[in-house]
Formats: structure tokens, sequence, C-alpha cells
């Protein structure tokens, strides 16, 4: 059988350092907030390009604190994509705040500039572009759209870490990135872990204050938080495979680059690629947390598949907007044609670092078949 990902074989690699540092973790006797997660602050933000980072208990929780400490809260809106993980929405639903949906770019799978301008009220705030499955999202025009109208614009970046867009790291460029260490992740933990990048002292303090049920110490209390902190286990961790990161991330742009080649490059398959790293002018680089396709036939596709023992996912088949528990919003089938489209057609197919480019030959060779 050929996995999505096989964390295993990553950690044949690794495993005597991570085992040593996890060990000195132990002996140190500090668990909370130690010496291991001060490094990985300050190493993580010198890697995306921040004045700081902040570790938090996760994905989901770096967008919380990042939408709470710039002060969205009930009655805002906050418009984001219809095509992501589910957390992206639910952070902006824990703040009473509304979300609000623009559809997503066919070929990206991101979130269209063209589309959120039209969906600005005077209760809009705040922007969450999400760089889904490691394409960096439009920024340009998503930061000329917030700098026009005075929002906030807080990235997703949970599946985008070591993604470039102009030479600058996503989680750079906006007022705080948000990323995810979930194992699956291209930087991942042994158990759950986030990060928020800012480049504002006073931002930083808040989040710093935020995660840690709003003290900074000695039982003071000066906000109502939350308990939200980066272990230190997962830390020492993190900082192994920080080292690595740029290289598992090359790997797989290689192994996304001879998907292409032999699934799109005679142009006759009926099959969509993703972008490697130019749509035009826009030059950026992606890092394929997910490797996915489209194609009208995606479940026949699938049926092959796992003929083959080949694994595959679908990420996403149910838009934000038709979610059970999203009904509040008011919305249809129909309403983001895009989106609905990408939820019919994507199929995900393996891809990680280890990935051996004959089980890819078999991959493509079977997908071609139908």
């Amino acid at each position: 059988m050929v996995p999505m990902l096989d964390l295993k074989k990553q950690m044949e690699d690794i495993r005597e350092e991570v085992l040593s540092e996890v060990a000195a973790v132990i002996e140190s006797g500090q668990y909370i907030l130690g010496k291991k997660v001060s490094q990985f602050e300050q190493k993580a933000a010198e890697y995306i390009g921040a004045k700081h980072a902040i570790g938090v208990a996760s994905g989901t929780d770096a967008l919380h604190l990042s939408l709470k400490a710039l002060g969205i809260g009930p009655g805002d809106e906050v418009i984001t994509t219809p095509f992501t993980f589910f957390s992206t929405v639910e952070a902006i639903v824990y703040l009473n705040a509304t979300p609000v949906l623009a559809d997503i770019e066919p070929g990206t799978f991101n979130i269209d500039p063209a589309k959120i301008e039209e969906k600005i009220t005077p209760r809009t705030k705040a922007l969450i572009p999400v760089h889904i499955f490691g394409c960096p999202a439009a920024m340009d025009g998503i930061l000329e759209i917030a700098g026009k109208y005075n929002l906030k614009v807080v990235e997703d970046c949970a599946q985008s870490f070591g993604a470039t867009l102009g030479g600058r790291k996503t989680g750079s460029l906006g007022d705080a990135g948000c990323f995810s260490f979930y194992p699956s992740k291209n930087l991942g933990a042994y158990g759950d872990g986030g990060l928020v990048c800012v480049d504002s002292d006073s931002l930083a303090t808040e989040i710093r204050l935020l995660r840690n049920h709003g003290s900074s110490g000695g039982y003071m209390h000066s906000a109502v938080g939350f308990n939200s902190r980066l272990d230190e286990l997962q830390a020492a961790i993190l900082l192994v495979k920080l080292k690595k990161v740029d290289s598992y991330n090359e790997a797989r742009r290689r192994k996304a680059a001879l998907y292409n080649k032999l699934l799109c490059g005679d142009g006759q398959s009926g099959i969509i690629c993703p972008p490697l790293g130019e749509t035009g002018s826009f030059t950026f680089t992606h890092v394929f947390h997910q490797y996915t396709i489209r194609h009208p036939r995606r479940d026949a596709v699938r049926e092959k598949l796992r003929a083959e023992q080949v694994s595959s996912m679908i990420y996403y088949p149910v838009p934000m907007h038709l979610q059970p528990a999203l009904k509040f919003m008011g919305h249809k089938e129909g309403d983001f044609p895009a989106a609905e489209a990408a939820c019919r057609e994507v199929v995900s197919l393996p891809i990680y670092p280890e990935l051996e480019d004959a089980a890819i030959e078999r991959i493509c060779s079977a997908i071609k078949s139908v």
C-alpha cells in the first residue's frame, strides 16, 4: 500500500537526535515555557522573517488568539475562503464575530482577491487568506485591499511553512501569521502545536498574555486568557526538524514536478495539475503540503487507485458554507461555484519527502488509465 504520508520513514533519519533532545527535556525537569520553547520561537522568527514568534497549543489557537489580540469581537465581520479546513472559520465564530466568505481562484484554490472587495461592509475588520495546500495566496492584491479599507490581515499558514511569495515567507506578510505543527504538516510535531508570527511588539505582548491565562507571571492576570502553550517537548522536536524543513520542502517540490510531468505533460489527460511556482507574473514557492489535482471523474480515479493499493484523500468534500454547523450563515448550494466545483473534483495524492519516484510513476499510470 502506498500511504498518503509515512512519518516513520522521516523518523528513521532523525531518530537519535530527537530521542537525545527529548531526554534532555525530561532531565531538565522544565516542561512548560522553558528554554526549548524560547529557542524555537527565536529560530522560527528568524526563519519566517518576523520580529516575534509565539508558540501556542495548536494552529486553531494561533488563529483564535491572533484575532482576539487584534480586537476582533461580536458584530465584526471577517472575510475568508469557503475552501479550507473548518478551524479557519471556527476561530472567527469563537469570538462571536461573523464569518463572511469570498470565492476561490480555480487554479490555486486560494481566495480570489477580485471577490473580496464586493464582500466588504462597514463592519468588516479583518481578512484571513489561507495558503491552501502550501500554495501562497495572492497577497499583493489582498494587502492592497486591506490597506484601502484599513483591515487587519491574519494569514492562515497552517499548510505553508517555508512557502515564499516574492522572496518573503508566508507568515511575514500580514499583521499575523498563524502556523500549525500537527504531525502531518511539512514541519510537524509529535503532537499538537502552533505558532503566531508578528512584527508588532504590542501584539506579541498581548498574544503572550492570552496564551498563558492572561498572565505575564506572579499570579497577576491583566486579562482573561487561555491555556494555550506550546509544550517544551514539542519545541525540542521542532528544533530538530526545523533544520531539515527546507530539504523536506525541496523534496516535496521535486515529487510534485514529477507528478506534473507524468500527469499533465502531454496536455491530453483531462487532469488539472497544481502550479509549481509561477502563474503569470505571480511568482511563488509552493511547498506541497498536499499534492492536489482536479479531475471531472474524481471518484473513478479514487476507485482505480484503491484497486492499485494507493491511498488518496479528498480535501475538502464539503465547503464551509454548506457545513451543518454553519447553517446560521444562511448560504445555499450555488453561492460559491468555484469552491463547490473544487469540492467535487479535487483529489490529493501521496506526497512526502521519502516517497519513491517508482511509486509516483505507478500512481500516475493508474490515474491515466481512467
